[in-house]
């Protein structure tokens, strides 16, 4: 996936011109367009016509995914997002191995000393994965802020504090041509910032221009489910993945299974257990791992003292659980 990779700016009917024209072709314009009103950026095909039908309301920016604008070979920066699994360095895929050893250096947000074992085992599956010396930078990850009154507003001041630091490290810490790598817990794409931090390095059209490719991994969802031998949903039946934060007013009408991340508060503690059975996992994957599942109802003080205890142990704990009623068909 492309977020920005220089090319040539266009304005209005050039904009239409070109999709027009390569879309006639068969071709892909790789054409990142945005909306002057809405600050909107999108990619456009020729299916988008109608969109830029009044010519003045955009400006593209014409991208050539693997032309000489793009790539080690031709001065663009890269920066790959790299799904590392959930805590197993055999959890890798062969893409993510492969992509690892394109990397000239490894950025790591460290969050201080509770959570330095996560910084080693970063360092462990680079000593596992990558032929030959590598090159690892960490800095301090900023701190998140939630005492604001808004939730969102906080994040997204996390996300800005965030967006600044990335810039910084790749003006400092990566050529003009290199290829940098962030090793992200689970998948990119799955409650993980690090994708949209860079969209906002981007957007804000700073110091530094890049390209971000995005490299799937098995997420925590993925890895309760087969650290516990079980399917994440009924037959045909859709789950639902959420936030303990978001859990007691999240729970669709209808919808059997829900997985629930980011579960600092202990929601499912919080839930009237009658009916319900809990599939929970905590460092899923590494030689630490804890698994205990159960009716929700005979189990539930098991969790929390087995969470307490391993976080008071550890300093950090990353856990995950699914929930799943009984009386919905």
């Amino acid at each position: 996936m492309i977020r920005q990779c220089g090319g040539d700016r266009l304005v209005g009917d050039e904009v239409r011109a070109l999709v027009q024209a390569v879309g006639e072709s068969g071709g892909n314009p790789f054409l990142k367009a945005e909306h002057l009103d809405r600050g909107e950026q999108r990619f456009l095909a020729s299916a988008d016509l109608d969109d830029v039908a009044g010519g003045e309301e955009f400006v593209g920016h014409r991208l050539q995914p693997d032309g000489p604008e793009c790539g080690k070979d031709g001065g663009m920066r890269e920066v790959l997002v790299i799904g590392i699994g959930s805590g197993d360095p055999a959890q890798l895929t062969v893409q993510a191995i492969e992509a690892m050893g394109r990397a000239d250096v490894f950025f790591v947000l460290d969050k201080g000393s509770a959570t330095a074992e996560m910084v080693d085992l970063r360092r462990s599956i680079c000593d596992r994965h990558v032929d030959g010396p590598y090159r690892m930078v960490a800095v301090a990850d900023p701190v998140r802020d939630l005492s604001g009154p808004s939730y969102g507003d906080d994040v997204r001041s996390w996300h800005t504090q965030r967006a600044a630091v990335f810039e910084q490290l790749l003006i400092d810490e990566l050529a003009d041509d290199g290829c940098g790598a962030f090793l992200v817990w689970g998948d990119p794409s799955l409650y993980d910032s690090t994708l949209r931090v860079l969209d906002q390095v981007v957007a804000a059209a700073g110091r530094v221009a890049f390209r971000v490719r995005s490299v799937p991994g098995i997420s925590a969802p993925q890895a309760l489910a087969a650290a516990h031998g079980i399917a994440l949903h009924g037959i045909g039946r859709p789950v639902h993945i959420t936030t303990g934060r978001r859990l007691a007013d999240d729970w669709p009408e209808g919808v059997a299974e829900v997985v629930v991340m980011l579960d600092g508060r202990l929601a499912f503690a919080q839930l009237d257990p009658a009916g319900i059975d809990i599939w929970w996992g905590a460092y899923l994957g590494m030689p630490d791992e804890i698994l205990i599942a159960g009716p929700l109802a005979e189990v539930s003080e098991e969790i929390v003292a087995q969470r307490a205890a391993a976080k008071e142990r550890k300093g950090w704990i990353f856990d995950t659980y699914l929930l799943r009623r009984s009386a919905v068909d």
